[in-house]
């Protein structure tokens, strides 16, 4: 949707400006002209609402942020909030009720439940990752898949900088000897993370944050990634991923999890890490082979580890992080060095309220205007807005990408005013967005109904 416009009144020619020295005039301009901004006539975006006018219901799980829950509230949504994830057979029970899904890391939206979800139009992933949604099949039914790439990013990067010192300085060991009340003051094996080398796997939106702060603290930056890019400061990209493990001191790892990235960090890799180095892991759980890992810190090659993702993740607060979930859970805790949290990397209120409003807003866009900008995993198309002035249609029409649509599309379209359409495709999904006017109030369900009815319908929705 765009903004609109707003033009300040022109200046008059034989007006007298008043000296910049005087506060008082200055901020008497400074009102004046906020005062004259404001009252500028504009015209107002339209809101638009589904045709069928049915109330649109919200699912948001894994405590979202409230933030996020307000700001649908105050368009009007119907939100049911809770602070905990859903199992596959609770959201199958649960999500044919409701038109959007909000959902963090936990939760997993598979074929099955996407199936039971005959209502849902749009998935909002309050988080980075999208790899537990099946985007392929949410393509297929006409459902985008929204995200946050960017808002924890320097949330994560501030993490990886706070365990690259703590683990150098050894301080979360100290810390928790205090605790039991020993007292263990000693310099051996601790170091100035300055001159040091950090390789940095994955050189997106938190390696590149992450490259500038450590350099800032006086580090020499590696990184690698699978494509070429333009380093920040002074970081070197190398080309292969062993030339980083042989160089760093510390690895930090900051890549999707993806089969090529599965155990990509296993027992070959680890041997090629220089003695006494630090591996890093705020990535996804399946990067590090961890059984691997505990060998490499058990036998003293590495000097220690941070690990804020696993493969399998306890599904609430309070629940036992132990041999159950995950087979080396108690050994890997026994071992000095190695800092482990709960998958806390982007976990700051700051970040969650971004997130929140960055999610949200695709989320009611999408929902109120058709806009697929951002989507993950479907065609992004948009159109500017319909001003409150226009008594206009919007068509949202997701479809097969197959030859011949827009024919039949645009013939049903042929008795109406048609002020501006716009279509692009991604793989098996297209998705055309059109303003019509000339629409009596009795052509409309008709008008829908026809469009439905084209041969490579997936969903068509009007909004009025």
């Amino acid at each position: 949707m765009s903004n609109p416009i707003i033009i300040p009144a022109s200046k008059p020619q034989n007006q007298v400006v008043a000296s910049p020295t005087t506060s008082s005039n200055l901020h008497d301009r400074m009102t004046a002209r906020r005062d004259s901004t404001v009252n500028t006539k504009v015209r107002e975006a339209k809101v638009l609402h589904p045709v069928e006018n049915e109330h649109l219901k919200l699912l948001l799980l894994e405590n979202i942020s409230q933030e996020a829950v307000k700001a649908f509230q105050a368009h009007g949504f119907h939100v049911d909030h809770h602070t905990k994830a859903m199992s596959e057979d609770e959201l199958v029970s649960k999500i044919g009720q409701y038109h959007a899904v909000g959902i963090r890391s936990k939760t997993k939206i598979t074929e099955r439940v996407i199936k039971a979800a005959p209502k849902l139009l749009v998935i909002g992933c309050f988080c980075i990752g999208v790899n537990q949604v099946d985007l392929e099949t949410a393509a297929k039914a006409g459902i985008p898949v929204f995200n946050s790439p960017f808002s924890n990013s320097r949330s994560v990067a501030e993490l990886v900088i706070s365990e690259v010192i703590a683990l150098s300085r050894q301080y979360f060991q100290r810390a928790f000897e205090m605790r039991q009340g020993i007292w263990n003051k000693q310099s051996k094996g601790c170091w100035e993370v300055r001159g040091k080398t950090l390789g940095i796997v994955g050189y997106g939106h938190i390696g590149s944050q992450l490259s500038v702060l450590a350099e800032a603290l006086g580090m020499r930056v590696l990184f690698h990634d699978v494509i070429n890019i333009m380093p920040l400061g002074s970081a070197r990209q190398v080309e292969s991923l062993t030339a980083l493990l042989n160089e760093s001191d510390f690895v930090t790892l900051h890549v999707p999890e993806v089969p090529e990235t599965t155990y990509m960090i296993s027992k070959e890799q680890l041997s090629e890490m220089k003695k006494g180095a630090y591996l890093i892991n705020n990535a996804r759980g399946k990067v590090v082979d961890i059984p691997a890992l505990v060998d490499a810190l058990k036998s003293g090659h590495l000097a220690g580890a941070a690990l804020d993702v696993y493969p399998s993740e306890p599904g609430a607060n309070g629940s036992p992080f132990d041999d159950q979930l995950n087979s080396w859970a108690s050994t890997l805790r026994s071992i000095p060095n190695v800092i482990l949290t709960p998958h806390i990397g982007g976990s700051t209120e700051e970040a969650q309220r971004m997130i929140g409003e960055e999610v949200s807003s695709a989320l009611t866009r999408y929902l109120n205007y058709g806009s697929t900008m951002g989507a993950v995993n479907f065609p992004e198309v948009d159109l500017r807005a319909i001003t409150a002035e226009q008594q206009g249609i919007r068509v949202c029409h997701v479809h097969n990408n197959i030859p011949g649509v827009l024919r039949q599309v645009n013939e049903v379209l042929s008795p109406y005013n048609v002020e501006k359409q716009y279509s692009d495709s991604k793989g098996d999904v297209a998705y055309l967005m059109a303003d019509i006017t000339d629409v009596s109030t009795s052509d409309v369900n008709k008008l829908r109904e026809l469009i439905s009815k084209t041969s490579a319908n997936i969903l068509t929705r009007l909004l009025v």
